[in-house]
């Protein structure tokens, strides 16, 4: 089947097979390897990405079903001079990684966040990240810079 989308910003037309997962679409076919598989179950989070906006688990999808929609991977978050997302400079700036994994799905799960909640809690943040899992850092630097990005895109 033929699958036209906007990943990006950039429209795409490609063959996929039906069956074809959209985790395995965006890095097999489109080369954007940013969105980490980590569980194939949506356990984990590391395929997360933005579809129309919404953050969504792409192990949880078919290529097929993202059809006319449009798409945001962890490569798409920064601006087209290569500026840091707010997001991802707040990871940077507040030690929200370790071993980097699960990172880009983290961002892409906490800007869904704060795109719903701009002003969340400690614990808000805890709860909408639940889906998201980190072996690394104990979540402690992942919430800071979850709030740190949010007082700093209030700002803006």
């Amino acid at each position: 089947m033929e699958v036209t989308m906007t990943v990006n910003g950039a429209k795409v037309s490609k063959d996929v097979e039906p069956r074809t997962l959209l985790v395995h679409f965006v890095r097999d076919q489109l080369g954007l390897t940013g969105t980490n598989i980590g569980c194939d179950t949506s356990s984990c989070g590391a395929c997360t990405l933005h579809v129309n906006g919404e953050s969504v688990k792409s192990c949880t999808m078919l290529a097929v079903q993202a059809d006319g929609q449009d798409i945001t991977t962890i490569e798409g978050m920064a601006k087209a001079d290569g500026e840091m997302h707010p997001m991802q400079k707040a990871f940077q700036e507040n030690h929200g990684l370790q071993c980097g994994y699960c990172t880009p799905g983290m961002v892409m799960a906490a800007t869904s966040l704060l795109a719903e909640n701009p002003h969340p809690t400690e614990q808000e943040v805890r709860h909408g990240l639940e889906g998201n899992l980190c072996r690394c850092t104990g979540y402690h630097n992942i919430v800071k810079a979850v709030l740190a990005a949010a007082d700093g895109m209030a700002e803006v």
